[in-house]
């Protein structure tokens, strides 16, 4: 049962997060462009990504790819060998595949949710995210470092929470479109973002108090990680390599990290994961990304 928030709490609330936002504020690079493009390409980076890790990487991919036409017309290879150390491979392939998608429809990157939700890879917290950021609309932009605020300031004392309790709250805080002469959808997010960052370097973590609250599955010698080396040795090999070729190339990796070396059936098999999802494919004899 949803407990009804009372309007002058959050008042309160909002008044508190704007505070603490002006105190905490971040000058992310990001965060100096209303360009679709570059906020959609962070929104994606930032994903269980660290903001270190993303600063340097977001402005070399911008240099690489600086527009969505740019990126639209790049290749695979191209586009997975710029990702490399980013995380999940299969994002770099959504972006590549929604910029196409924008760039046939004229290259205008849109503004509603539901035209941005139909591109490949854009959920419901990157669309809201674009919205907010780059349009400055009024979005419903549910992602961790926001969670955990509406949880320490909203449920201090409750347990399991779901997103379902927080969605209509983040709904009734982000001011209207264009912002309410106080603060706007853009400001007010990133007050969020950055109270949130401080709550989780200083308490511990309220978003495990979430419904959505996950740990991240082990990565080291899983399956998730066999691929990934799988896709660094094919681009490493850009001319093509035998299934054999990659096998000896992934078993050395597997034996160097103390694991058994992988037999040509079992790469064969990653292989054809990887195929049916456009990482790579078989042409004359030799995998190519």
């Amino acid at each position: 049962m949803i407990v009804p928030i009372e309007p002058s709490r959050l008042d309160a609330f909002r008044a508190a997060v704007a505070e603490q936002g002006a105190v905490l504020y971040r000058d992310l690079p990001w965060r100096r462009t209303r360009d679709p493009y570059a906020i959609w390409l962070s929104e994606v980076m930032l994903q269980q990504t660290q903001v270190s890790r993303v600063d340097g990487r977001w402005q070399r991919w911008l240099e690489r790819f600086p527009t969505v036409d740019a990126l639209a017309a790049a290749s695979a290879s191209d586009v997975l060998e710029e990702w490399q150390g980013m995380g999940y491979n299969r994002r770099a392939l959504a972006l590549l595949h929604a910029a196409q998608q924008i760039s046939e429809a004229g290259g205008s990157f849109p503004a509603d949710e539901r035209s941005l939700r139909a591109l490949p890879g854009i959920g419901p917290a990157t669309a809201a995210g674009i919205r907010a950021f780059s349009f400055n609309l009024h979005a419903v932009y549910l992602e961790t470092n926001v969670r955990a605020v509406f949880l320490h300031e909203l449920f201090a004392e409750e347990e399991d929470v779901p997103d379902r309790d927080l969605l209509p709250l983040v709904d009734a805080t982000c001011p209207p479109d264009g912002g309410d002469g106080l603060i706007d959808p853009r400001g007010w997010y990133y007050a969020l973002l950055d109270y949130g960052a401080y709550l989780k370097k200083t308490l511990p973590n309220p978003s495990r108090r979430s419904r959505a609250y996950t740990r991240q599955s082990r990565f080291e010698g899983s399956n998730r990680q066999k691929r990934a080396a799988l896709v660094r040795a094919l681009l490493a090999r850009r001319e093509g390599a035998t299934t054999a070729e990659l096998a000896a190339d992934l078993s050395r990796s597997e034996l160097a990290a103390g694991r058994d070396a992988l037999s040509d059936a079992d790469v064969a098999a990653l292989l054809d994961q990887l195929a049916k999802e456009g990482f790579c494919e078989w042409e004359r004899g030799l995998w190519h990304t």
